[in-house]
């Protein structure tokens, strides 16, 4: 069993892991689920709130991480992917890892004979996107029926909230440039899954006016992701301006609206002070329920009982 993109979730799935996660705040260091098991974390990228939760969540959780960064293993360099993942696979009982390319990913899960977790790839932030739904769900009360509104960059956070909010059936509201669209295969999931529960919806769009108006969640991310540096800085600088989430872009949403950025950001860029820094700000909370909604992960894929 492998978490590559929330895709791979079913509704209740989701629901479980939200759930859990909520017990795993309340009550921390009470379970034993990964208890004489050894989890490696693969990072092909700095990394500071997905390194840390992940290590402290397995920890929490009775067993042992092994942390391996770029340059400390052969993986897809002097040796095969499929050669690392089955190598690997007599060491360990589970890989997290976090990686430039989804292929990456996807060579480890098919080779490999242990559970496979994305922390991050160039495609999918899935962890990322269920500490996300864990802090609405905190703050609404509820999930279904939500406006969520993204703005910027149609990256991989952005994808994923497409399948997270499909997945609890919110109107999910993705306003980016032209030429910026979320990845056309994960807006093709979203809408089968919209279709296959009958509710929710999604809208993509060019005017940020549009997805901010009576929002309920208003959430950004980098303008130039770390797995995009082929972005010209000039022209990001021209183009995304308007889809800042700043003042006059939150007064268009409800006044009891949230906003959120998975962090890290770039104040002044896609978010201003004021507004991150602000009362309606969650991103702390986002932070630190990546660590309680990684556990019940763990817990999703390892606790049998």
């Amino acid at each position: 069993m492998h978490l590559l993109t929330l895709g791979d979730l079913e509704r209740n799935d989701v629901e479980n892991i939200i759930k859990d996660a909520i017990y795993f705040k309340e009550n921390r260091k009470t379970e034993d689920i990964l208890k004489n098991k050894n989890i490696a974390l693969i990072f092909e990228s700095p990394s500071t709130r997905t390194r840390i939760s992940f290590d402290i969540a397995v920890n929490e959780l009775g067993g042992h991480s092994l942390m391996l960064n770029t340059g400390e293993t052969h993986l897809g360099k002097k040796e095969s992917i499929k050669d690392t993942a089955k190598v690997m696979s007599r060491y360990v009982d589970g890989i997290v890892a976090r990686v430039k390319n989804h292929k990456t990913l996807e060579e480890l899960a098919k080779y490999g004979d242990v559970p496979v977790i994305n922390a991050l790839s160039n495609l999918a932030h899935p962890c990322q996107i269920l500490a996300d739904l864990l802090t609405i769900k905190e703050h609404k009360n509820k999930l279904k029926g939500l406006k969520l509104s993204y703005f910027g960059d149609g990256n991989n956070v952005c994808n994923s909230l497409l399948i997270g909010g499909a997945l609890l059936g919110m109107d999910v509201y993705a306003a980016t440039p032209e030429g910026y669209e979320p990845n056309a295969m994960f807006v093709k999931k979203a809408l089968e899954i919209v279709n296959k529960y009958g509710e929710g919806s999604i809208t993509l769009t060019t005017d940020p006016k549009e997805g901010a108006e009576d929002a309920d969640v208003l959430y950004t991310d980098v303008w130039i992701s770390m797995s995009d540096k082929n972005k010209d800085l000039e022209e990001v600088k021209r183009t995304f301006p308007p889809y800042q989430i700043n003042e006059k872009l939150l007064s268009y949403a409800k006044n009891d609206a949230i906003v959120m950025h998975c962090l890290p950001a770039n104040r002044g860029m896609e978010i201003t002070d004021d507004v991150i820094d602000g009362e309606q700000s969650v991103v702390y909370d986002e932070a630190e329920n990546r660590l309680h909604a990684q556990k019940a992960v763990f817990k999703y894929i390892f606790d049998k009982k």
